[in-house]
């Protein structure tokens, strides 16, 4: 991939040990110490190098639907966050998760970075030379462990249907940390292709063999006899069981002490009792409550005004007056009615009236008027469509 000059010139002298796409003409360029980004010129930006070094405390990462940030902890110098597709996230963690635990000194000169797998609350390095395990939602911290190869002396998968344990024996110990049962198959090749590589054999069960092969080889420890005699010596006497004899009165009664000390518990706890009692003795007796007195339930009817009874039935028996209309107005509207025997052309007594023959030029005129300015109409859309698509596509860029 041939960089851009601005890239080049960010660079320098120091090489660029990885490069990823992330859409269109921006670059992500790592270093051993630092990670570039290669902002080309667009609609809403000009052309821009971006530096982040790899001497991060914390690494987080938030992944959208089509945006992803990471977002790198300097401690007092602040924070700086990296925007990217989220498309291309996988392939940009790699070389900057690398080149940060390369700063932090977690790898050595000559150690390189096999594979990394990320998941919800859990980080795992592979390397040449040890696995790194980090626990917690950021993928990297300064809480992390490490799991050399040479002290490695047996490697299992506990296999389950949401889980998998990783079981690892090193130094006559295990330590356990579960991953996703879905991506167990490639977590155990990567581990096991470098638990053997580095070991030089072809299987775990080689290993295993070597290990033991090893053992037996090894020469039994003499046992000193008077070492042993010195470590089973007890002592010359046997100490006593009870660090604190009961006491024993003047009469040599060992059992008096605790028969005075009984008495005095049975003394107070009777008085207790006592007080107890007396205090129930003094409990008043609730004074008796009166009888609640309640009003007569009994309501006065309200009577009616009798004028204005008298008024509504007045009303009531009135008679209703109907008035008729005459023969002569009906006859009126009969004829009114009834609809126009002469024949008419439609317009009459309408307010409206006949526009007469079209003529022909002018429509056609009309109609290639409007088709020329749907052509242009089309036209511009065709344009900010375009314009559209190019704004999206570098918002997804990260821009």
């Amino acid at each position: 991939m041939s960089l851009p000059d601005a890239l080049t010139s960010a660079l320098g002298e120091e090489p660029a040990v990885a490069e990823v796409s992330l859409g269109g003409d921006d670059i992500l360029a790592v270093t051993p110490t630092r990670t570039l980004v290669y902002r080309a010129e667009g609609l809403l930006s000009d052309e821009a190098v971006e530096e982040y070094p790899h001497d991060a405390e914390r690494l987080t990462l938030s992944e959208g639907r089509r945006k992803a940030k990471l977002t790198m902890e300097y401690g007092l110098d602040g924070t700086e966050t990296l925007s990217m597709p989220s498309s291309r996230i996988d392939d940009a963690l790699f070389p900057i998760l690398a080149g940060v635990i390369n700063a932090a000194g977690v790898t050595e000169p000559g150690e390189s970075v096999l594979k990394t797998f990320r998941f919800s609350e859990i980080t795992l390095i592979i390397t040449s030379r040890q696995v790194v395990k980090h626990i917690g939602t950021p993928v990297w911290t300064e809480d992390f462990e490490t799991f050399e190869y040479a002290s490695i002396t047996d490697v299992t998968f506990e296999e389950g249907s949401v889980a998998t344990t990783v079981v690892l024996t090193h130094d006559g110990r295990q330590d356990r940390f579960k991953i996703p049962s879905d991506d167990a198959r490639a977590v155990r090749e990567a581990v096991v292709d470098a638990v053997c590589a580095f070991h030089e054999v072809d299987s775990i069960d080689a290993l295993r063999a070597q290990v033991a092969a090893a053992a037996d080889d090894e020469p039994d420890t003499p046992v000193d006899a008077e070492a042993s005699a010195d470590q089973l010596d007890f002592g010359e006497g046997i100490d006593p069981l009870g660090a604190n004899p009961p006491d024993v009165d003047a009469e040599g009664n060992p059992d008096a002490a605790t028969e005075s000390t009984e008495s005095e518990s049975v003394g107070d706890e009777a008085l207790a009792a006592s007080l107890g009692q007396g205090g129930s003795d003094q409990s008043s007796t609730p004074a008796e409550s009166e009888p609640a007195t309640t009003a007569d339930s009994g309501t006065t009817p309200t009577s009616g005004n009798p004028s204005s009874t008298t008024a509504d039935s007045e009303a009531e028996s009135q008679p209703t007056t109907t008035t008729t209309g005459t023969a002569a107005d009906s006859t009126t509207t009969t004829d009114a009615a009834t609809p126009e025997t002469t024949q008419s052309s439609g317009f009459e007594n309408s307010g409206f009236e006949s526009a007469g023959p079209v003529d022909e030029d002018d429509l056609s005129e009309t109609v290639a008027t409007l088709a020329e300015r749907i052509d242009r109409q089309e036209e511009q859309l065709a344009r900010q469509n375009e314009l559209i698509e190019t704004l999206i596509e570098e918002l997804r860029r990260g821009r």
